[in-house]
């Protein structure tokens, strides 16, 4: 179980460092300031070995404590959005049109929390691997560590995430078993016509109309192609046709959003859209370039590893502090990639009532701190890996 007093007495520094962090925001792979003060205190804290530049910008310690083969990999996002910051906190960004919205900063700030413990007392068995990840905002940045060699290199054998989460409050855990993320893929399309007078739309093919249409249609996938239980979500979010009110556009371009849970309802919906899109388009005597890019695959915890999750919660915080069976979510998470590479799971940590993720209102809650560094100690220390 995690020594409170060790953690208590670190708080003023993580604390401090999770501020620094918010107001010097960096985006993706473009984390100099970030990934070299992750070194500096991983080497200040007498960490092991400290590796940069894993996965381009990520950062790799590994903490030994006593002689076993068990090695298991923590991982925390490093990367903020490119978005303006609305609050009025004393450590806003002070970056422009940058900004920590979903909390990364406090993400790393546990994990460097965590390192300072594990590397004072050594109180485990094998060897812990901190994982500082860029990009998980929209740039792959697990897949890249992964494809870096990241798992292979340091010999991770299982890895585990933790994200923040508003409205579940500050102490309490939550994680779902099996399908917890879905998968989260691209749909790029244009719809060709022939513009022309808007006082004549009879002399030309309208694509404004067809693309209307099409995004109608597209939602039939969902509601009649797919079982009712086999959640899917097709959102179209961006469409764009025009530059004047009395003129009739040449093409619509339409982007779009799609979540899957299962592999093969990854693949039926694909198909679907491509089959309603050339059958819609030809109904309109239009032309039409589609593209469905791959995203995020869906994140799957695995079993064994969600009960060694928990059960290092329930050490550290008695059984009420977690719920283990909560909701999956259409959201996506690209801590996928390294549960593909190997077994593991990620939850969420309670970050109280504040603004959502993603919001220019949001903060992390520095209340949460203690909790996620004393989740992460536990899960070092617990006296069995999830594999015996």
């Amino acid at each position: 179980m995690p020594r409170q007093e060790i953690i208590d007495a670190m708080l003023p520094e993580i604390v401090a460092i999770r501020h620094d962090l918010h107001r010097h925001p960096e985006i993706l792979y473009d984390l100099p300031r970030t990934s070299a003060l992750v070194a500096e205190r991983l080497r200040a804290y007498g960490v092991d070995e400290v590796v940069g530049g894993i996965g381009q910008s990520g950062v790799v310690g590994v903490v030994r404590g006593r002689a076993s083969d068990k090695v298991i990999g923590l991982r925390a996002d490093m990367d903020a959005l490119p978005m303006q910051e609305l609050t009025n906190l004393e450590y806003r960004s002070t970056v422009p049109s940058r900004m920590h919205a979903c909390g990364h900063d406090g993400h790393t700030a546990m994990l460097l929390g965590a390192a300072k413990y594990l590397a004072a007392t050594r109180d485990f068995d094998g060897t812990a691997v901190l994982i500082f990840q860029p990009a998980e905002e929209g740039g792959a940045g697990a897949k890249a560590m992964v494809d870096d060699g990241l798992m292979e290199r340091f010999g991770i054998q299982e890895v585990y995430g933790i994200h923040n989460k508003p409205g579940l409050p500050v102490g309490q855990f939550a994680v779902t078993k099996g399908a917890a993320k879905s998968a989260s893929d691209e749909l790029f399309l244009v719809v060709r016509g022939r513009g022309g007078h808007a006082a004549a739309p009879q002399r030309g093919s309208d694509p404004v109309i067809a693309a209307c249409h099409l995004v109608t249609a597209l939602q039939t996938i969902a509601s009649r192609n797919i079982d009712p239980l086999d959640s899917v979500v097709i959102s179209i979010i961006m469409i764009h046709g025009g530059e004047a009110v009395n003129v009739i556009p040449h093409q619509v371009t339409l982007r779009g959003s799609i979540r899957t849970f299962r592999p093969e309802t990854r693949i039926r919906v694909r198909q679907r859209i491509v089959d309603i899109v050339d059958g819609q388009m030809r109904s309109f005597g239009l032309e039409h370039d589609i593209e469905i890019r791959d995203g995020t695959p869906p994140t799957y915890n695995h079993p064994a590893q969600t009960d060694f999750y928990v059960e290092a919660i329930t050490g550290a915080f008695g059984r009420g502090a977690v719920d283990d069976a909560y909701p999956p979510s259409m959201g996506s998470e690209d801590f996928s990639y390294m549960l593909e590479a190997r077994p593991g799971a990620i939850g969420y940590i309670g970050n109280g009532n504040t603004a959502g993720v993603h919001d220019a209102a949001y903060d992390f809650n520095d209340e949460a701190i203690p909790y996620g560094i004393g989740f992460w100690v536990s899960l070092v220390e617990h006296g069995r890996s999830s594999a015996g």
